[in-house]
Parts: structure tokens; C-alpha cells; sequence
């Protein structure tokens, strides 16, 4: 039986979506495009929604927006993937890394301690799709003596009064606080759609705005899409109309907009996404329902008292006690049954690029730790009860044979 980590979910839906741009003439950024943003805008309950080509590009133009620049500090968890820290970089500033709670999101308590009058944004990431605690953040920036603390340099940061809050919600689009999704709860979220996320357009962004006034999404909305087309005014769809062909460079943008065909494959998605999620929570559910039985299994976070839901996007499942070297041999055992699994993440300061600018993992204790034991299981809609167990039967076979022996 052979199980791969996380393909794609791709039904006829999707295809006839896609078939639906190609035999329509025009593939790149336009109605497609515009649908996308409405459906997501909709389910995450965020003013307006602009989608871009990743991740990483949606955050570094919030960034800017921001007026990020060198000399300034974005704080930023020290266990995640390289794009939350680098998005920071590509605008010139310092990621100030802080170490991680249980659950595997950013220490709120450290977060606090970390603010200094440099600090611009505060960028939590929502780790396999569990929330952040948005709520202690958020009371955290909007404390007196941390408002007095902040330094504006740009109209944007006068007109804000305060520290950006800036989601990394790359892993959870569905993910809810309280009843309240992510992006209700942060100035800008940032969704990934790539491959391998819960809704994938094969590579993707889409940036939620839930601006305060005096800002309004709806202009601000403008903007965002205008800086994603180099600062045009008007993007290729509305050139191509009738008449309709001239337009101005208002700015020094960046190409990053998203592709119709592309926004085809996660509309389709989207469409369906309650579904999928069920599905995602099933699998979740059969994990913990097994793996619940052995003291050595540390499971990630469900439901916890303090009412977040998951978007059940990963499965970090951490072992007790174990070595990196007994770690990468379950692993191994696994790819040797046809399983594949993976390991989210490997902390940023034991990463080359950070290692040479003087991050040191001694300061991460906890970050370090989830790495040694973790491996993530597969986790997707597509995988059968049977392929599951066969998952469990074989990590089990796994534990016993390298931790036990």
C-alpha cells in the first residue's frame, strides 16, 4: 500500500473548473481571480481578500505597505518554515525570533518581552493549522506602555497608532478561535494555496484585510492589487476590453498577482471546503483515537480549553524521549513500508542562513525540542480508514522495533 505525505486534492470538479479558463481564452488574473477572493473573503469573514502568487509575496507586501524597512523588527516564532522569517528580510528589517508554547505556536509571554521601539509587527504563525493565541496578543498591543513604545516612521504607522498584528495563516484557512476565525482577529492574514496546503491553487496567496479604521479594506483592497501589478492601475483583463486599454504606473510595485487558471483549481476547492475539512478532521480524529493509547505519544492539540479548532492542516505527532537519530530511523522505516512522512520543522536557527547571522537554537529550548521528536503523518481528505490504519499499524511496528529494541 503505498501513501504519499500530502498530494493534492484533484476531482472532476476541479479539472472542469480549469477546463472552464482554458476553454475560455484568458488564463491569467481576472474573473476567476475576483470569484476566489469573494468565496475566501466570505468564509474567513474578512472585509476583502486579494490573492497573489504565494505566501511569501502576499507578506512582504503587507510589509511594505507597512513601510518595513532596515532598522526596523518584525518578531516572528523560531520554529517554522524559512518564508515567515524571510519576508522580513526582503524588506530590509530584523526577524526577532522567540520560542514556541506546547502547542507548537509562538510564546505570547516571550512576544511581550521581545518588543522593543524598533518593534513594527508582531508575526505569529498558526502551526499545522492550530490558532495562536490572537487574544493575548492583541491585548498585548493595544497595553499603554506598549502603544508608547511604538515608533511610526510612515503615514500608515501614524494612521495604525500601534504594532501591526500580521498572521502567518499558511496553514489555517478554517482554523477558529472562540468561534471567531483567524482573520477576524488580526489586522492582515496571509493564506498559502500551495500544493500541498488544505486549498491550493498550486502555488498561491491570498492576503485578508480586517484593517481599523481610519483605513478602508475596500480602498486598501485597490492598492494591495494594484502593487501586485507592478503598480498598474489596471490589470490585463480590463486592458483587454474594448477601448479600455490605457492605464497608468501609479507606484514601484511587484508582479505577484495570481493567475485565473491557477485561481480555477482552489475555487473548486473552496467550493467544497467544508467537506474537505470534515474529512481532514476524520483522519485527525483516527490518529488520536489510536495513538491516545501510548504514553509516548505527545498528540497534537484538538480542541483545547481555551476554544481554538484546528484546520487539522498537519498531523505533528512528537514521540517521548526519542533521539533525531531514532526519529529519522522511524522515518526511514516508514519510507520502506511506501509511507511517506515528514518532519515540520526544522527550527530557524539551526538553518545555515541564521546560524551565520548569530541565532542560536540554546535560546530556543522548546523549539529544539518539538524538532528532535516530531514527524508528521499524512493528512488529506483522500486517505481511506484502511490507509490510516495502515499508517498506525506501521508506525507502532516502528516504535517498537527502534525505541524498544
Amino acid at each position: 500500500m503505498k501513501i504519499p505525505f500530502s498530494p493534492p486534492y484533484i476531482d472532476d470538479d476541479v479539472i472542469n473548473e480549469v477546463n472552464d479558463s482554458l476553454r475560455s481564452g484568458w488564463i491569467t488574473t481576472g474573473p476567476k481571480v475576483r470569484l476566489l477572493e469573494e468565496e475566501i473573503a466570505s468564509f474567513v469573514h474578512c472585509p476583502k481578500a486579494v490573492a497573489v502568487n504565494s505566501w511569501t509575496s502576499g507578506a512582504i507586501l503587507a510589509l511594505r505597505w507597512l513601510g518595513v524597512k532596515a532598522g526596523d523588527e518584525v518578531i516572528v516564532p523560531a520554529y517554522t518554515y524559512c518564508a515567515t522569517a524571510m519576508a522580513v528580510m526582503d524588506c530590509g528589517a530584523t526577524p526577532i525570533m522567540v520560542d514556541i508554547n506546547d502547542d507548537l505556536t509562538i510564546d505570547v509571554e516571550q512576544v511581550e518581552r521581545a518588543i522593543t521601539t524598533r518593534t513594527k509587527a508582531i508575526l505569529p504563525v498558526d502551526l499545522a493549522g492550530q490558532p495562536c493565541d490572537y487574544l493575548k496578543l492583541r491585548d498585548i498591543i493595544s497595553k499603554p506602555h506598549i502603544k508608547e513604545l511604538f515608533h511610526a516612521e510612515s503615514k500608515v504607522q501614524q494612521d495604525l497608532g500601534r504594532i501591526l498584528l500580521l498572521s502567518d495563516s499558511a496553514h489555517s484557512i478554517g482554523a477558529r478561535t472562540e468561534g471567531r476565525n483567524v482573520a477576524e482577529l488580526v489586522d492582515i492574514a496571509v493564506l498559502s494555496l500551495h500544493a500541498v496546503k488544505n486549498i491550493t491553487s498550486a502555488e498561491g496567496g491570498i492576503i485578508c484585510l480586517n484593517l481599523p479604521e481610519p483605513f478602508n479594506n475596500d480602498i486598501l483592497s485597490q492598492w494591495y492589487r494594484t502593487m501586485s501589478l507592478n503598480g498598474q492601475t489596471k490589470d490585463a483583463f480590463t486592458k483587454s476590453q474594448a477601448g479600455a486599454w490605457h492605464y497608468d504606473i501609479v507606484a514601484q510595485g511587484m508582479k505577484i498577482n495570481m493567475p485565473d487558471v491557477n485561481a480555477a483549481i482552489a475555487l473548486s476547492q473552496m467550493r467544497k471546503y467544508d467537506y474537505l475539512l470534515s474529512e481532514r478532521r476524520r483522519v485527525y480524529g483516527r490518529y488520536t483515537a489510536c495513538l491516545s493509547n501510548y504514553d509516548w505519544a505527545i498528540l497534537p492539540y484538538l480542541n483545547t480549553n481555551n476554544g481554538k479548532q484546528s484546520s487539522y492542516h498537519l498531523y505533528p505527532l512528537r514521540i517521548k524521549g526519542i533521539s533525531e537519530e531514532q526519529r529519522d530511523k522511524i522515518i526511514l522505516f516508514m519510507a520502506q513500508k511506501d509511507i511517506a512522512t515528514n518532519v515540520h520543522y526544522i527550527p530557524l536557527p539551526l538553518l545555515t542562513l541564521f546560524k551565520q547571522q548569530g541565532y542560536n537554537i540554546n535560546n530556543y529550548p522548546k523549539s529544539f525540542a518539538a524538532y528532535q521528536h516530531e514527524i508528521t503523518l499524512p493528512l488529506y481528505p483522500q486517505l481511506t480508514n484502511k490507509q490510516v490504519d495502515y499508517v498506525l499499524e506501521n508506525l507502532l511496528a516502528a516504535y517498537k522495533t527502534i525505541v524498544c529494541q
